[in-house]
């Protein structure tokens, strides 16, 4: 290796904003991260949502809660509606 073309490394501390804090070795002398695995959805299996501009809000006041099962039976529905204009009384 050419001597003086490489950055100069640390052993730091990395701190998350969880408060989870490890030792490992970077480039940088300090490391803070938002997630790490610790508290990161995918790793944890918890849902966390950060929603700065309230779309998740405007999303479910113009949606509302909607399920599958909510969602087949309004079909299901709306069809018996259509069939019954169809057969004439």
């Amino acid at each position: 290796m050419k001597e003086g073309i490489h950055p100069k490394y640390y052993d730091v501390e990395a701190r998350c904003a969880c408060g989870a804090t490890w030792k490992t070795r970077s480039t940088k002398q300090e490391l803070h991260l938002e997630i790490c695995s610790n508290c990161h959805p995918f790793f944890t299996g918890r849902q966390k949502l950060v929603d700065t501009e309230g779309r998740v809000e405007r999303f479910t006041k113009k949606f509302g809660k909607q399920t599958v099962e909510s969602l087949t039976s309004r079909k299901k529905a709306a069809k018996a509606k259509r069939e019954e204009k169809r057969q004439p009384a």
